[in-house]
């Protein structure tokens, strides 16, 4: 039966093999993976990490949101005091 792992297990054991303290093949051994696929993983994680600094970028559209909706409660606020 094939295992399937998740992005939690599969991200924490990408930034050991990255951090180059252990082999391939004793992070194999520690997570009880094939190296090959810790090799992939590494792979695909340098690969999307430019994607945390894209969604950093986008914040600034929330913020301005966030204050849209802190000046309508406040209104709301207001109405509901009379």
């Amino acid at each position: 039966m094939k295992r399937k792992f998740t992005s939690a297990f599969k991200a924490p054991v990408a930034i050991e093999a990255l951090k180059k303290r252990e082999t391939l093949a004793e992070l194999a051994l520690r997570f009880e993976v094939h190296a090959t696929m810790i090799s992939k993983w590494k792979q695909e994680f340098l690969s999307n990490s430019a994607q945390v600094f894209d969604k950093a970028e986008r914040t600034p559209e929330a913020g301005a949101d966030t204050d849209k909706l802190y000046a309508k409660i406040g209104q709301l606020e207001m109405e509901n005091d009379f």
